[in-house]
């Protein structure tokens, strides 16, 4: 009796034995694997520049996102984009910024809007 149970249960440990490696092997034909893991990251296309505090609830924060900066200002009741598309780079290969009915001209902080 105990020869039949000890036949058995090495039939059910190769069985499973079995069934653990067609899945790994499923799995690891599915995905990238442990490949993906361990590759480089890929570069980040945004990031915070610089950010100022102009009162106790807004701020002027410059973003860069794939060499073009954005200058936003939060925290008031909406929050706008000031300036975009500064150091984009037209046709020509020059700098320039971008013109939208929303830029503001430069001015010292402090000024009233006119």
């Amino acid at each position: 009796m105990t020869e039949i149970m000890l036949r058995v249960l090495v039939v059910a440990f190769i069985a499973a034995g079995i069934v653990a490696v067609a899945v790994i092997v499923r799995n690891a034909r599915r995905g990238p694997g442990l490949a993906m893991m361990f590759a480089p990251k890929p570069a980040k296309r945004i990031d915070i520049v610089e950010q100022v505090s102009i009162d106790a609830k807004r701020k002027l924060i410059l973003v860069r996102r794939d060499d073009v900066e954005h200058l936003v200002m939060t925290g008031g009741p909406v929050d706008i984009v000031i300036e975009g598309g500064i150091g984009a780079r037209s046709n020509s290969g020059e700098t320039r910024t971008a013109s939208s009915p929303h830029t503001l001209p430069p001015r010292a902080l402090g000024q009233a809007a006119e």
